[in-house]
This record gives C-alpha cells, sequence and structure tokens, in this order.
C-alpha cells in the first residue's frame, strides 16, 4: 500500500469540525517530527499548522494550503477504516487532501527544490471559515507566499482526470439562518395566536422570487431552504420558526442583492404576521477565481503528462473558503478526479485511493518544473 493511502486511512477515522481538529493537528504534527527537520520550520496556529520549506536557491515561496476538517455527518460507508467518531464524517475529501499535502511536502523535504514552499494545514474550511482567519496571522504576513494552489476532490472525475478553468471556479456563498418569533397556542383558537409555520411557509415561498424576480437573468443566483424547525405536536400552534439554507453567486455584487431582498422580505414578513424576526448571513465565502496566467500554466504542464488528462470545466455553484487567498494571492485550484458513486458531502462518499499518489506525482512535477 502507499504509504500516503495509509495516512488517508488513519486521518479518515478521526475527523473533527472547525477549530476542534485536536486529534488531527497532533496527528500532523507527529508526522511532520518525522521529517527531517533541517530545512523547515514548523508553526501552529489554533488547530492548524503552517509548513515553512526553504529552498536550495527560492526567487519565490509557493503556497499550498490542504483543509484538515470534517463534517458532521454519520458515515454509512462500510469502510474497514470508517470514522471511529460517531455522527462525523471525512465526507468532503479532506483526509484525501491533507495525505496528498503531506507526500507533496514529504518529497520537497527529502529531495529539495529551488523555491520555498509554504504549506497551510487549514482548520475550519466547512465553517466557520479558518482561511480568512488564517491570512491575518503574523506567521502568514512572515512567510507570505508569492503564489498559491491547492486541489478539491472530485467524485464525478475519474481517477487520472483534472479539471480546472481560468477565472472563476467556485461561486460566492453564504448560509442564511432566519428566526421568527409569534405567539403560541391551542389549535382551536387560532385567532389567539401568531402562528409561525404559516409565516414560514410565507417567507419561503417568497424567498424563492428573488433570484427570478430581482437577479439578471444572464446572471445566476441560487437561494436554498434546507431546513424548517417549527412546532411540536399537531394541535399547538408554533411560537416560533427557524429556516437554515444557503445563497450562492457567480457574483459579488450579486450576492449584495441576495441580502438585501431577504431582508426586505423578512421585513414583510414581519409585518404581514405580526411577528418578530432575526437574520443572520452566516460563513460567508469569497469566489474561488483562477490567475488566469498561473492556472493555464498548470494546465499546460499537466497536459504534457502522461498520467493525467486535463479537462477545462465550467465554473461551479460550490463554496470554497479557499477563495480568501486567491483574493489576496494569485493561485489556482483545480479538481481531482476520484470516481466516486456518492458525491461531496455524502454519508457513503468513497473515492478511489488511487487518485493520492496521482495527485503527489503530478504537483510535486508542477513545482519543480
Amino acid at each position: 500500500m502507499n504509504p500516503f493511502v495509509g495516512i488517508r486511512r488513519e486521518l479518515h477515522k478521526i475527523p473533527e469540525t472547525g477549530f476542534q481538529e485536536f486529534k488531527t493537528q497532533a496527528y500532523l504534527l507527529n508526522y511532520l517530527s518525522s521529517l527531517p527537520q533541517e530545512h523547515i520550520e514548523i508553526k501552529k496556529w489554533e488547530t492548524g499548522i503552517f509548513v515553512f520549506v526553504k529552498g536550495t536557491a527560492p526567487v519565490k515561496t509557493v503556497g499550498y494550503r490542504a483543509d484538515i476538517d470534517g463534517l458532521p455527518i454519520m458515515e454509512q460507508s462500510g469502510l474497514e477504516f470508517s470514522s471511529e467518531h460517531p455522527g462525523f464524517m471525512h465526507a468532503c475529501g479532506h483526509d484525501f487532501h491533507m495525505s496528498i499535502a503531506l507526500g507533496l511536502l514529504t518529497d520537497v523535504v527529502t529531495s529539495r527544490i529551488e523555491n520555498n514552499m509554504l504549506f497551510l494545514f487549514q482548520p475550519a474550511e466547512e465553517g466557520p471559515g479558518g482561511a480568512k482567519e488564517m491570512l491575518k496571522t503574523d506567521i502568514m504576513k512572515e512567510w507570505w507566499p508569492d503564489e498559491i494552489m491547492g486541489l478539491h476532490i472530485a467524485p464525478e472525475y475519474k481517477v487520472g482526470e483534472i479539471a480546472t478553468k481560468p477565472g472563476l471556479l467556485f461561486a460566492n456563498t453564504s448560509e442564511l439562518h432566519i428566526e421568527l418569533r409569534g405567539k403560541g397556542g391551542h389549535a382551536a383558537y387560532p385567532h389567539k395566536t401568531r402562528d409561525m409555520i404559516v409565516a414560514g411557509a410565507h417567507l419561503i415561498t417568497q424567498l424563492q422570487s428573488i433570484v427570478s424576480r430581482s437577479v439578471d437573468p444572464l446572471d445566476s443566483g441560487v437561494v436554498t431552504v434546507g431546513k424548517l424547525e417549527a412546532g411540536t405536536v399537531g394541535n399547538i400552534i408554533a411560537e416560533t420558526a427557524v429556516l437554515s439554507g444557503t445563497m450562492r453567486t457567480l457574483n459579488p455584487e450579486t450576492m449584495i442583492i441576495l441580502k438585501s431582498r431577504v431582508e426586505a422580505i423578512v421585513k414583510g414578513i414581519e409585518t404581514a404576521f405580526e411577528c418578530e424576526a432575526s437574520i443572520g448571513f452566516n460563513q460567508p465565502y469569497y469566489q474561488v477565481y483562477n490567475d488566469e496566467a498561473l492556472v493555464s500554466e498548470f494546465m499546460d504542464y499537466a497536459a504534457s503528462s502522461t498520467s493525467v488528462r486535463v479537462i477545462k470545466c465550467k465554473e461551479a455553484m460550490t463554496g470554497e473558503d479557499f477563495g480568501y487567498f486567491l483574493k489576496e494571492i494569485p493561485g489556482f485550484m483545480f479538481w481531482l478526479g476520484v470516481d466516486s458513486e456518492h458525491g461531496l458531502h455524502h454519508a457513503r462518499l468513497n473515492p478511489d485511493e488511487e487518485a493520492i499518489p496521482v495527485a503527489i506525482d503530478l504537483i510535486s512535477g508542477y513545482v519543480r518544473k
């Protein structure tokens, strides 16, 4: 077995959510301590890690980011190395991301390259968002890279396929949380209550008008309410309703429009149903926008390789806080094919581990070119 496949399996057993990645950090630090230390510096930040690798004759510093958190999902993959943390799973491939980063790091430490490299093992990508905070640190400022790259596994692509494009790759995103508070009571006396199930139902319907009536038809946006909590039993009118969802846009300015319309519609619901409401726009992520020159150079390099096939893909409505790095630092992200029947964030996600050495070899060759 490839050693970094084994590492992936060990990491897969210990998924932890954002800024709670204590076992994960300890595992990574233990591995890093086994490497030759002469040309590397390691610094902890929260539950993440910075690793600076000195080049032999550096003209620049190349950044490489791997996210390290898992998701609050009960695993149903049936794998012999399934999660040992009930209710949590690496269902977005961050165990792959970490093992690939460790493989690349090991290669550039043991068989050195010309340029410096900065490896960022970033916590809380799934929430509440670690990239933006990591960028603010003194460690980051000390080791600021000239360019940066990262990858994300893609179940829909085969092993040996990578996909990316110049410009916009992932969307702007914002989570949506709305609480409605009315007056509960007996179902036989609705006139003495303020029913928040009815208010919530009207609100959900009106939210669906935002994209169709407030966004340019040539632009794109998504408003999804994925969760509604209200009521206790069938003969009691609900006093509260809590709606949770997400918003996605391909344009930062369109996200401002979405938020403005949500606020206006919720204010109208307050008036119409004589209730109180609060809105939270949580976990806002900036778009992943690939530097045209750098990603084109990478795509040309990958295309010359016999081990991968390069696909120029379309932009997606997925969100990634790697966008904050790309907002400040030229760089790119790409999809890595892992050929899984089940998609990202699915309890049965089972990526093909053959993609791990493929990715390590590809990126190692690229940073050496």
